[in-house]
């Protein structure tokens, strides 16, 4: 029989776990803070005072009350306005982070914009129009701001986590799939200098939402070990492969050119169908039964306009497999309707059509970490008129949020009493940063405390600013000829 003593002594293992844990989440501090090259101290403080301070972040000076934060709330501006980080640094460390896989082994990378709504702040350079949804009673309106490209590595199962890898903003007249596809090629390539992917492992999975050009990503990144999974809307047209040539001598006896594209697969028009390659059917306890029905070798037919224009020579064929999903329910009685996927992969089983589907679902994790971010964290909170500091803002964010994913296995539950109660480590990013706090004393602290002062003289009484801000024309994203009529009107 186990003594008193005996059985309340804590576990060795589980002491290790949160040594290892604590070890690894104040190496990351010192790696954050090694990566700020100017107002070191002040933007370490700031992203303290982000972590540790209680409820919602509504304003930016509010952060200068936090007993974290240390110094004036003109230091604070002073920080994102003229500090500096080595961005290229610390995204080797984010890629140096242990990250989350699915079945297999598998990286799972979801894609996605979100944006800096800055409708009024016509002073502020590099604006573009954001696509936004359902504001204004379900219209989706574009609304002036600054849109961000973040790429995240998914988790297995239900959850409201991500490990964020990379963030870019959108410049104004912007080739999104291009920089998309730049993006992507370069995390790829810190990754694989990591060792998150050694030659023999499963190929990297990149899941998108509807409004990505699928067919020129794979296009852009084929020779990286990936393969591109995305959204379709549902008034699509998919191409079947060209027959034979014993297959058209037979069509047309008096002879012809060979096609160059099969038959046409219509979305919206069952009878246009084949028979599929693959079908499943998995029992889900959220959506009911999930049917996901597959036909494989199926391509856009790409025109020689809009992203293809400046393409050299023949435009290519680039098949990859259908997967149409339906579910009998879902969540707040919704009518369900037909999902349609498009994976760059052929031949596909069907075990991993169900992971395919499975791993599109999963991506809407990344719109949790978007309302964290946005709701919690105060991201779009500030009102900052330069894209520089908004960027310097962004990466601290990202930095917060990545120290409250690695600190989820430390903190204690701090819930309220309406709260249901949480497995260990199963807690939320808004409950692990109710409890930040507590454990900060026990991590690396490597900023200095701030010297003796006293604040300038300020602005004199009854002056006035007698330089007015420069005011800046709004930008557009993809503006580029669409036909080859308009690019030689354009001198091109």
């Amino acid at each position: 029989m186990l003594t008193r003593a005996a059985a309340c002594s804590p576990d060795p293992h589980q002491k290790d776990l949160r040594t290892e844990a604590l070890a690894e989440l104040s190496g990351f501090r010192s790696e954050f803070y090694a990566c700020l090259t100017a107002r070191a101290d002040e933007l370490f403080e700031l992203t303290e005072a982000l972590l540790c301070t209680a409820g919602p972040v509504t304003t930016l000076v509010d952060l200068a009350l936090a007993p974290e934060h240390r110094r004036g709330h003109g230091a604070l501006y002073g920080g994102l306005n003229q500090g500096r980080i080595e961005i290229s640094r610390f995204r080797r460390a984010l890629a140096g982070l242990p990250l989350p896989r699915a079945a297999g082994g598998r990286l799972v990378l979801a894609v996605d914009v979100s944006p800096w709504l800055r409708p009024d702040a016509a002073t502020s350079p590099d604006r573009s129009f954001c696509h936004t949804y359902g504001r204004s009673k379900d219209q989706h309106l574009m609304i002036p701001g600054w849109p961000y490209s973040v790429i995240a590595a998914l988790e297995t199962g239900r959850t409201s986590w991500t490990q964020v890898l990379d963030a870019l903003r959108l410049e104004a007249e912007a080739d999104v799939a291009a920089v998309t596809a730049a993006q992507v090629r370069a995390l790829l390539i810190r990754l694989i200098e990591a060792g998150q992917w050694r030659p023999g492992d499963p190929d990297i999975l990149l899941v998108f939402d509807a409004g990505y050009d699928l067919p020129r990503l794979a296009f852009l990144l084929a020779d990286l070990p990936v393969e591109v999974l995305g959204r379709l809307r549902s008034d699509r047209v998919l191409r079947r492969p060209a027959p034979s040539r014993r297959e058209h001598c037979l069509a047309s006896p008096a002879g012809g050119r060979p096609p160059k594209h099969g038959g046409a697969f219509r979305f919206v028009d069952p009878a246009t169908w084949h028979s599929p390659d693959q079908a499943t059917s998995t029992q889900t306890t959220r959506y009911g039964t999930a049917i996901a029905t597959a036909w494989d070798r199926l391509h856009h037919q790409l025109t020689r306009r809009a992203a293809w224009i400046d393409h050299d020579g023949e435009l290519p064929i680039i098949e990859g497999t259908l997967i149409r999903l339906t579910v009998e329910r879902l969540p707040g009685d919704v009518h369900p309707r037909p999902v349609w996927l498009w994976s760059s992969a052929l031949s596909l089983s069907a075990a991993r059509i169900d992971l395919l589907w499975q791993a599109f679902l999963r991506r809407f994790d990344l719109e949790h970490t978007f309302r964290l971010w946005k709701q919690t964290l105060g991201w779009t909170a500030p009102k900052i008129r330069s894209p520089e500091a908004a960027d310097r803002w962004t990466w601290l964010i990202i930095a917060a949020y990545t120290q409250l994913r690695l600190a989820r296995h430390l903190v204690e539950d701090l819930r309220r009493p309406w709260e249901r109660p949480a497995l260990p480590g199963r807690l939320t990013p808004a409950r692990v940063r109710r409890g930040f706090r507590n454990i900060r004393p026990a991590t690396s602290c490597p900023a200095r405390a701030p010297k003796p002062g006293k604040p300038g003289p300020g602005r004199p009484p009854g002056s006035r600013n007698q330089r007015r801000a420069p005011r800046y024309d709004l930008g557009k994203v993809n503006k580029r000829p669409k036909s080859l009529a308009a690019k030689r009107d354009l001198g091109g």
